[in-house]
């Protein structure tokens, strides 16, 4: 398999998109449910909600390390927008759902202090996101190897 990335650069946010044939409120469980979530990301627990911080099992990491995730927004089933800090900086990301007819488009914004580092993030997110819609089809979950390192160059050049 060869996904093609499909994500960019806006000044220093990473950007990527992709568009699901369900309602939005379906597809918001599928990013903020813990039983959804372990299917692509990882299982999260503890008590939700803006201001508070829930720990998620990074499962598809080395180790399947947990991690304090600090939610600052959650306006469902729209935006939601939290934080993580680990041994590589803070990590903002942002996930926007919009449904026109019986598309859903969810947008995933990650905010980068240089955005060089998208092309070490950016196929890593590329792979996420494919393996959300992998877990929401009920398909096989995508191989990283398949993402990284052959998407980088994408990110160095831009798309």
């Amino acid at each position: 398999m060869s996904p093609q990335a499909t994500g960019r650069l806006q000044g220093n946010d990473l950007i990527i998109e992709r568009r699901f044939r369900a309602p939005i409120d379906d597809v918001w469980a599928s990013v903020t449910r813990p039983g959804k979530t372990a299917l692509w990301f990882g299982p999260w627990e503890g008590e939700a909600g803006q201001g508070l911080t829930v720990r998620l099992q990074l499962v598809h990491e080395k180790d399947q390390p947990w991690t304090d995730l600090r939610i600052d927004a959650c306006e469902a089933p729209h935006r939601l927008a939290v934080a993580t800090v680990d041994e590589f900086g803070e990590w903002r990301l942002e996930l926007t759902l919009a449904q026109q007819d019986d598309i859903t488009t969810l947008r995933f914004v990650q905010r980068l202090d240089d955005p060089a580092l998208a092309a070490e993030v950016g196929p890593g997110w590329e792979y996420y996101l494919d393996m959300l819609v992998a877990a929401r089809e009920g398909r096989a979950l995508p191989s990283f190897g398949d993402y990284y390192p052959a998407q980088k160059a994408h990110y160095l050049q831009g798309p």
